[in-house]
């Protein structure tokens, strides 16, 4: 086997539209060294010009796969897209749900890399597209238990020359032109959402079990999460999960996606949504968790404030040390408390920041 001769597909769709018009996905994965594409598209592509795109950005990089596995999208069923390999002389294995013919190492990655994309579509918002490459950099110079490096070193035999802060993104306040400040902060967005799509595979697999599935018209209660900049290093009670609903679902978008029905209030927010925001709907399923007592932005985090800094500690990494801050937000429900990176506090509430003795 040698690097992209053997590729897995897949598509994440009924993504809020970019200003270009793009709403879906298209992930493009090597089997072998877990390197990947994450290519731009509209679901209304014709599968022409799917064709077009996978020449251009696949083909002419990295030459025609001997394999290609895929879920049975219509796109993937068609007489013009089997023709094609059969030209190219690749070899087409459609699956069926979750990939029973893929290795396990492939399908978690590609679970992990939908949930991490769904999370940055939300982080960047309308001109989520333009964020794709750097999301793909970042994702390409992470450390892939199953390879033992990251993506960018199996390819290429060599790791990724980088300037040194996007390597220790978040150990300290970083200077210089604006692009490479904006660039460090996106990079951190990316990184701490793809250590959480991996923490939540692990513990599917630890569990051996799947993620949580339902069915249309079942009923389930939808997270929302204080800030977006919440450091979560797997310590119960730095953030308490609370949840609003019940939503009924309307329809499975993929494998561990799904549409809700909204009401009214949260007419401004996308309804399609990774299924970790989710927990079954155990109790009488009448009674409603109101929004009344929380106000949501409209990528479902709620609007609160910071309030006073109360401590201070440095986390150790394995490369790395990095300073966080104890916060108490003001709260309808009370004093509520998160561990935040400091660097990004003294950027967004300078006036809070002052000098406190760690514990």
């Amino acid at each position: 086997m040698w690097k992209w001769e053997n590729i897995s597909m897949d598509f994440i769709t009924k993504l809020p539209r970019t200003a270009s018009g793009k709403d879906s996905i298209w992930v493009i994965i090597d089997r072998l060294t877990k390197s990947a594409h994450f290519l731009p598209i509209r679901e209304t592509y014709p599968v022409r010009k799917l064709a077009r795109i996978y020449v251009d950005e696949i083909v002419s990089r990295h030459g025609i796969p001997l394999s290609i596995i895929s879920d049975r999208d219509a796109h993937f069923t068609t007489r013009f897209w089997e023709s094609l390999h059969e030209a190219f002389g690749t070899r087409l294995d459609l699956s069926t749900a979750y990939h029973p013919q893929t290795d396990g190492q492939t399908e978690r990655t590609i679970q992990t890399l939908e949930d991490m994309l769904r999370a940055c579509v939300i982080d960047f918002g309308g001109n989520w597209d333009s964020h794709l490459p750097l999301v793909e950099f970042s994702y390409h110079n992470s450390y892939h238990a199953s390879i033992g490096m990251a993506p960018f070193e199996a390819l290429y035999g060599r790791k990724c020359q980088s300037p040194i802060c996007w390597t220790e993104v978040g150990e300290s306040h970083i200077t210089g032109p604006e692009i490479i400040q904006e660039t460090t902060d996106k990079i951190r967005q990316i990184c701490d959402n793809l250590l959480a799509a991996r923490s939540r595979q692990k513990s599917y697999a630890d569990k051996r079990r799947k993620p949580l599935e339902f069915e249309v018209e079942d009923m389930v209660l939808l997270k929302v999460s204080p800030w977006k900049g919440v450091v979560r290093f797997g310590k119960k009670g730095k953030l308490a999960p609370r949840y609003v609903g019940p939503f009924k679902i309307l329809e499975r978008i993929g494998k561990v996606a799904y549409k809700l029905e909204l009401p009214p209030e949260l007419s401004n927010v996308h309804p399609t949504f990774h299924v970790s925001n989710f927990r079954k709907c155990l109790s009488d399923q009448d009674l409603q968790v109101p929004l009344d007592d929380i106000r949501v932005d409209d990528t479902m985090h709620v609007v609160e404030k910071p309030v006073e800094i109360m401590d201070r500690e440095v986390k150790k990494l394995k490369r790395s040390r990095i300073p966080i801050v104890k916060v108490r937000w003001e709260s309808k429900r009370g004093p509520e408390f998160t561990w935040e990176w400091e660097d990004q506090m003294k950027l967004k509430y300078p006036h809070l920041v002052t000098t406190v003795t760690p514990s």
